[in-house]
């Protein structure tokens, strides 16, 4: 806890089996997550596409009812429907709310749950579409778009690393946009890192609502490649935002300093 803010902290070396964490705090305390779920949902499309069930190019058309807003680039563009891959593409960069809605129209909710128990996931969960408005009173409404805790997540994160999640989300989210948060300290371009700058590669992805900021990745320096997950919630009307910004850069700056020495010389406070 850091005032009325609850943190789940995870960051673990995944070429260093049997490696103790570099940081951890309350690893399986499960807080909302945002976006961060939608990890699992681009999963279930790049192992669809793998296998042969999926045609990437096959053209999705978003519906009436499944268009929102915030997150993303498609519902500012007059093109109607893209192609299945194309979608993954802006979930990956931009965290596009409406392709999210329009994938998870196509794959199915159930299918997403059944990836996250095959691959012992939970609590990491992506548990309804992304809604304007969320009003859980209502019948097939979640409280939240998804959950996790750090551990989970650096589980979901491990499996992208060994290649069980299948490697062309590696590259959807090699575009990602958003290095406003633990990918802050490692000063690269966020319009363009899909390739090593400053002997670092970064793949992320970041949650974001009005009480949640969650960034977690892997991070490679020199081929050596660490997992990350800092998931931060609060509750209440009071904004925490510049503190967990701040706290979320700095543990950013103890993974860049760690990774770039042959080892961390100290570890995070274990929880």
């Amino acid at each position: 806890m850091s005032g009325s803010v609850s943190w789940s902290i995870h960051v673990e070396p995944l070429d260093d089996p049997g490696g103790e964490p570099w940081w951890s705090e309350t690893p399986d305390e499960v807080l909302r997550t945002a976006s961060v779920g939608k990890l699992i949902l681009l999963a279930v499309v790049a192992e669809r596409i793998a296998s042969g069930e999926q045609d990437p190019t096959e053209r999705l058309r978003w519906e009436s009812d499944e268009f929102v807003r915030d997150s993303g680039l498609w519902q500012a563009l007059d093109q109607r429907d893209l192609s299945v891959v194309d979608a993954c593409r802006l979930v990956g960069a931009v965290s596009d709310n409406l392709a999210t809605n329009v994938l998870l129209r196509h794959v199915g909710l159930d299918a997403v749950a059944g990836f996250a128990s095959e691959h012992d996931l939970a609590p990491m969960a992506l548990l309804d579409r992304v809604r304007d408005a969320r009003d859980p009173s209502q019948p097939g409404v979640a409280p939240t778009l998804s959950r996790a805790s750090a551990r989970s997540v650096v589980r979901y994160l491990r499996l992208l690393h060994d290649g069980t999640v299948q490697p062309m989300v590696r590259d959807w989210l090699a575009l990602g946009s958003d290095l406003s948060m633990v990918a802050a300290a490692f000063g690269l371009d966020p319009l363009a890192h899909a390739v090593p700058d400053r002997d670092v590669l970064l793949l992320n992805k970041t949650g974001t609502d009005t009480s949640v900021r969650a960034d977690v990745g892997l991070v490679t320096f020199g081929g050596r490649t660490v997992a990350y997950a800092v998931l931060a919630s609060w509750e209440g009307d009071a904004d925490h935002r510049d503190e967990v910004l701040a706290r979320m850069r700095l543990i950013g700056q103890e993974i860049r300093r760690a990774g770039l020495e042959t080892g961390p010389d100290h570890r995070g406070t274990s929880g």
